[in-house]
């Protein structure tokens, strides 16, 4: 139910307008598989990778970034959250890779948010030749506290679906462990009146 409703849950926020490469998604990742995104960088760019393991197994990954000329630019192994940044060293693709394929049977519902050059700032603010009146500093300020308001909403809403997502496995584990113990007591039950049932029903022996 839960899961279910963010398994295909896959959004990307254009935060700064309709050229950003600012892009934040959720996704799944089955068991025993590798999921791949790709993203052009130009030279001397820089770029951040941040992202967390919502839901499964031990909340971990393999996470491995590579760049056009297929060298290791960050990797970690079996991490649940991490962030990195990065300067671009050529122009081309680069690649971002979540490997699951050490688990065999854990499917993983994981968050990344990757940012690509430098934040895009206010129409008339970021060309301006003179210094900012005091209506364009208090802009500039409130824009950059909403982008901060953003970003913990959007660890608080992880962390709420990932103290979601544990609360209901321990609500399913306590609820089949209720049932087993019921349906150990009925039996246990169920064997004591037969036992002493038997103890009464024997008849004793008539001699003639």
């Amino acid at each position: 139910m839960f899961v279910k409703s963010l398994i295909f849950t896959v959004f990307i926020l254009l935060i700064d307008g309709i050229f950003s490469k600012s892009v934040e998604l959720t996704f799944e990742l089955p068991d025993s598989a590798e999921e791949c995104f790709y993203q052009d960088i130009e030279k001397d760019t820089s770029a951040s990778l941040e992202y967390q393991v919502i839901t499964g197994g031990q909340y971990d990954v393999d996470v491995k970034i590579e760049g056009p000329n297929k060298q290791i630019i960050y990797q970690q192994q079996k991490m649940q959250y991490d962030s990195h940044q990065f300067t671009a060293q050529y122009t081309g693709v680069y690649k971002v890779c979540f490997s699951n394929e050490f688990s065999t049977f854990s499917h993983k519902l994981v968050y990344m948010e990757l940012n690509v050059g430098p934040e895009t700032p206010l129409p008339g603010v970021g060309d301006h030749a003179t210094v900012l009146t005091q209506l364009e500093t208090s802009a500039e300020e409130i824009h950059s506290a909403l982008n901060r308001i953003i970003d913990h909403q959007t660890h608080h809403r992880l962390r709420e679906a990932q103290g979601r997502k544990r609360a209901e496995d321990l609500n399913e584990r306590v609820f089949w462990w209720s049932i087993g113990e019921t349906l150990a007591i009925f039996c246990v039950t169920f064997a004591q009146v037969m036992i002493l049932k038997n103890f009464f029903s024997d008849r004793p022996t008539i001699y003639k």
